[in-house]
């Protein structure tokens, strides 16, 4: 078989997970009793899954997510309403399918931006595109943004992901710009994509936040219609915790 120039090819075409299934396979004895058939199907799984991990990685990295979460180590134990069929449900990544947000409230050290972080993690795996923010930073952002002409691409470029995670929004009340910031966000994704906000603020008193009862209507209207909630309670869990767990906070 010629195995160099095989190999050759492949990593010319950038098949390098397939280059890598070769090498393996040649080195196994036991592999030279195989039809034609079940090594291509061997290589191109190799190759599969190797594209999907870099697919994931890059994801990962584009999303800048706050936590290292993972659904699977979520702890249903503690005492803080988080209900395990919802958030198995949610880990399925169904609803982003649908196009549905998720509001994460509850006080501060209960979680929020973990579960928030162990959601994307998971989104990424199952090959979405996310993107991760804090409210405050990301308003302070886009005042830049609007002031040196990259407002309308900043935008787009929120618009475009598939998740967006809007993390520890209030108490602060919002200015004029953030409402219409927020209401351009919120009414580019109803709908076409979805948003994972978090607040330490219950949703009822959101209108407070937001400030102008109008664009307040407006922009409940689109966020709240179709999504899921969780609403966290009890103490912090850093209180609760060893620093080595602590990482469960917001």
């Amino acid at each position: 078989m010629l195995t160099h120039p095989t190999l050759a090819l492949l990593t010319d075409l950038g098949l390098h997970g397939m280059a890598i299934a070769f090498q393996d396979l040649q080195s196994q004895p036991e592999a030279l009793a195989l039809e034609h058939g079940d090594w291509l199907a061997l290589l191109l799984e190799r190759e599969t899954t190797l594209r999907r991990q870099k697919r994931f990685e890059s994801r990962a990295r584009a999303a800048h997510l706050r936590h290292d979460a993972h659904v699977e180590d979520v702890d249903f134990r503690a005492t803080r309403g988080l209900g395990r069929g919802l958030f198995l449900k949610l880990a399925g990544c169904g609803w982003i399918r649908e196009r549905r947000g998720l509001l994460l409230t509850g006080p501060a050290g209960v979680g929020k931006s973990w579960l928030a972080c162990a959601l994307g993690q998971k989104a990424c795996r199952e090959d979405f595109s996310l993107v991760y923010h804090r409210a405050p930073r990301l308003f302070a952002a886009l005042a830049l943004a609007r002031g040196d002409g990259r407002y309308a691409r900043m935008l787009k470029a929120l618009a475009r992901v598939d998740l967006l995670i809007l993390d520890d929004w209030g108490p602060e009340k919002l200015d004029d710009d953030q409402r219409r910031d927020l209401l351009e966000i919120v009414e580019d994704r109803y709908e076409r994509r979805s948003i994972i906000v978090t607040s330490q603020i219950p949703v009822d008193r959101w209108y407070e936040i937001i400030g102008n009862l109008t664009i307040a209507d407006a922009i409940l209207d689109r966020l709240v219609h179709n999504a899921y909630r969780i609403e966290l309670s009890g103490e912090s869990l850093r209180k609760q915790r060893s620093p080595a767990a602590a990482s469960l906070s917001d």
